[in-house]
């Protein structure tokens, strides 16, 4: 799957109305939050929080970490995934969505034998 191409466009207050992912620096995040591996992204930040275009090789992950101030928002682009939560563990796949709230843990690590690709949107609170 490419990389969704889009241009960056700005209303007229200057507020961005669409990000174009393909046209970011992709960069390398070795153990990112305390995981394994590298978490290769684009990402978007503003004072309103981030988007993220990402990618865990098999075998990578991100580390367990708390949200105090954000929520985050997952959505599977291909591949699957093992997301601890709080105290569970629950798969994810291409097409769904994970969910951690303010105030909750979480993980994800990639279990299978292909890249998983994702966005993940942590808005500020």
């Amino acid at each position: 799957m490419g990389i969704p191409r889009c241009p960056k466009i700005m209303d007229r207050k200057g507020v961005i109305m669409k990000i174009d992912f393909g046209g970011m620096e992709e960069k390398r995040l070795s153990a990112f939050k305390g995981g394994k591996g590298d978490t290769i992204a684009r990402m978007h930040v503003d004072e309103m929080g981030k988007i993220m275009y990402g990618r865990l090789e098999p075998g990578s992950s991100i580390g367990f970490h708390k949200h105090e101030t954000n929520s985050e928002i997952i959505y599977i682009l291909s591949g699957r995934a093992d997301i601890l939560y709080d105290e569970g563990t629950e798969e994810i796949a291409a097409g769904q969505c994970h969910y951690c709230p303010k105030g909750h843990s979480h993980s994800m690590r990639n279990h299978g034998h292909e890249d998983l690709v994702f966005f993940a949107v942590v808005p500020e609170q």
